[in-house]
């Protein structure tokens, strides 16, 4: 599955910066018949080719989802600086101990309290395809400055909006 460095992609860099200090991802997911799951995720680091981390139990409904169809979507939200990001992408379910050993810290516990050695213990890979950011400067004094000019031009401020190929 592992297609080469996605980070590289025009619009990317920008697109992994919007995210990196975001912890929290919704992840959706598609069950048997179509229908859409949405769960809050703790995000990991992404690794050296952009690939995004997540731990989960391994046996859980978003993993029987994900083995049945891996197209996953993020969307990572930030209100206070106006950052909303968008990916999609292909998902895979990891279980070498390796790996969850090298992405464990002590924090996981309140998720796996029997630590990083229990089976249950697994990691989602996610391997971005497609990605949009939306991303306003300073948040309050472009509210403030939209509204002056708004009222006085009848213009919106305008939103850096950005669609990203990641393959």
């Amino acid at each position: 599955m592992h297609q080469g460095n996605h980070r590289d992609h025009e619009g990317a860099k920008k697109l992994f910066e919007l995210v990196k200090d975001i912890k929290v991802a919704m992840m959706t997911t598609a069950d048997a018949d179509g229908k859409l799951y949405s769960r809050p995720m703790w995000s990991q680091d992404t690794d050296e080719n952009g690939d995004i981390w997540f731990f989960t139990k391994l046996h859980s409904p978003k993993t029987a989802e994900i083995s049945k169809d891996n197209q996953v979507n993020l969307a990572y939200s930030d209100p206070s600086s106006q950052t909303y990001v968008s990916i999609a992408g292909k998902a895979e379910i990891v279980t070498d101990q390796a790996l969850v050993d090298d992405k464990w810290s002590e924090s996981m516990k309140t998720w796996f309290p029997n630590g990083k050695d229990d089976p249950e213990v697994a990691l989602i890979r996610i391997h971005p395809e497609k990605g949009e950011y939306w991303d306003s400067p300073n948040a309050t004094a472009l509210h403030i400055y939209g509204y002056v000019k708004a009222a006085l031009t009848g213009e919106s401020p305008k939103t850096e909006t950005k669609k990203v190929d990641l393959v």
